[in-house]
């Protein structure tokens, strides 16, 4: 019997769903690629996709019980990693200088397309509930909470991973299957540094979706992101007895962000800027001799955003100036707005409608509307339709992805499947009780069919495959990827991880 690492054990997995597990875990003997049609090796994936339900709520669970924020997703990573190196992956953990990323691969053949799927982990801060239809603490004390999902991300992404590489090995396709474990995606983070190292660099596709409140491929190019922190640095006094003798940080960062809030009127109605003040001094009585601005800068092209931090940089400048303060800046991330592939979103689409959106139960709809009952908004329970693909791209929205990244680099489609009930708001309490629910789960299993089945027609269809590389190159316009982040800049890791 294999031997079950010490992370899959933390918690009991039901008898019935650990044998179905284990008998699965040895892969069929490779029979010669001869006769495989594009069609038996998406069957094939799909198959072995359904047969991973138990494991796919097993991690789901797992990770929705750990809620570890970003780059402190220790548990997180090393479960996940330690699943996919029990089926046979090898696992480069640690990688682009974060402790909690990781890169999973296994091959066939010598050559092959190399397929790229993407796993998200991480938790969101302070959003932390039971699994109930209203705002209550966990028993265990937990203030974290998968309100954005990346449970059911995360263990989607796996199981996908391990379903193309059971195909492969069943019916001997050349090819990679690649699992990247990327941290710290709710601070974009994660993939910008592997993106900057170059670990996607020789991927012919990457596959990806997230949970929502709706079931349909993406469709939507985002913002090009800044995330920069302006420190000022000033002289200490006392505020009463000598105020002369002191410089004030706190006054820099006050001037910094009223001449931003005087610049919002010159900017394209496309630019979003907002910012917070994470240090402003300690006490009154004191002039603060530090203090510090973190700003998020968003349009639709990375030619807008550097435009615009270059001009918040004079402004940074000229407050230092004013103040006789100094100053230091620090760009924690950027990305680009999202690659659209219209080939590859066309054939997930596909995909999608033939797994079909999840099946909720009564008990699932209950849940949902409950919720959305206690919050007052409409009582409509969970959306259990698949969205249509409209034939041109959705205005930009509001966010930004650190999935943009890889999306400029290969060719790249996403997907959504409902998760959580409409209306109730994202980021929330509310969002983080739903994904710990079986309903939840339903949809991470859609979600890992429908990756399988477009990862096995990415390893087998050629046609499509060059088709996608033809409509990313026109996309891109040839130009070669360039990180938003300094060469040799360090992620800034948490200081108690």
């Amino acid at each position: 019997m294999k031997t079950i690492p010490a992370v899959l054990r933390h918690r009991l997995l039901p008898l019935s769903a650990l044998a179905c597990w284990l008998a699965s875990a040895s892969a069929p003997a490779a029979r010669p690629l001869g006769a495989q049609t594009v069609e038996e090796g998406k069957q094939s994936a799909l198959d072995h996709a359904a047969a991973l339900a138990p494991l796919v709520a097993e991690m789901s669970t797992s990770l929705w019980d750990f809620s570890e924020i970003a780059l402190r997703e220790t548990r997180s990573a090393a479960y996940l990693a330690g699943v996919l190196e029990n089926e046979g992956f090898d696992v480069e953990r640690g990688v682009a200088g974060m402790p909690t990323a990781f890169v999973a691969s296994w091959r066939s053949g010598e050559d092959g397309p190399v397929l790229g799927v993407l796993a998200e982990y991480d938790a969101l801060p302070g959003v932390g509930n039971a699994i109930v239809p209203r705002l209550q603490a966990r028993e265990d004390g937990t203030a974290h909470g998968h309100g954005c999902g990346h449970n059911l991300f995360g263990a989607a992404s796996v199981a996908a991973a391990i379903a193309i590489k059971r195909m492969m090995a069943e019916h001997g396709t050349p090819g990679t299957v690649r699992l990247y474990g990327t941290p710290a995606e709710e601070t974009v983070v994660g993939k910008v540094y592997m993106a900057r190292d170059g670990l996607f660099d020789d991927l012919d596709a990457a596959v990806v979706w997230h949970p929502g409140q709706k079931t349909a491929v993406s469709n939507n190019r985002a913002r090009a992101l800044n995330n920069f922190e302006v420190v000022f640095h000033g002289q200490a006094a006392h505020g009463a007895a000598d105020p002369w003798n002191g410089r004030s940080a706190l006054d820099a960062v006050e001037l910094m962000n009223h001449g931003v809030n005087m610049m919002r009127e010159h900017v394209e109605p496309s630019a979003r800027i907002h910012y917070v003040i994470p240090h402003a001094g300690d006490v009154p009585n004191v002039v603060p001799a530090h203090a510090t601005a973190w700003y998020y800068v968003r349009d639709t092209t990375r030619v807008a955003v550097e435009e615009n931090y270059g001009w918040i940089l004079d402004i940074a400048a000229g407050a230092a100036r004013m103040t006789r303060t100094e100053h230091d800046v620090f760009l924690v991330t950027g990305v680009h707005p999202y690659t659209l592939v219209r080939p590859l979103q066309e054939a997930m689409q596909a995909n999608l409608e033939r797994v079909g959106p999840p099946q909720f139960s009564e008990e699932d709809q209950d849940f949902a509307r409950e919720l959305q009952h206690f919050l007052e908004v409409e009582a409509s329970g969970l959306n259990d339709t698949i969205g249509h693909l409209a034939p041109a791209p959705e205005m930009a929205d509001g966010g930004s992805s650190d999935v943009a990244e890889v999306s400029y680099i290969a060719p790249t489609v996403e997907f959504s499947v409902t998760t959580a009930a409409d209306h109730v708001p994202w980021h929330s309490w509310a969002t983080t009780a739903s994904h710990g629910t079986a309903g939840a789960r339903k949809g991470a299993e859609v979600a890992a069919k429908a990756l399988a089945l477009m990862g096995a027609e990415l390893m087998l269809d050629r046609d499509l495959l060059r088709r996608a590389k033809e409509a990313h190159a026109a996309e891109t316009g040839g130009r070669p990827y360039e990180s938003p982040v300094p060469a040799n800049q360090a992620v800034r890791l948490p200081e108690n991880p």
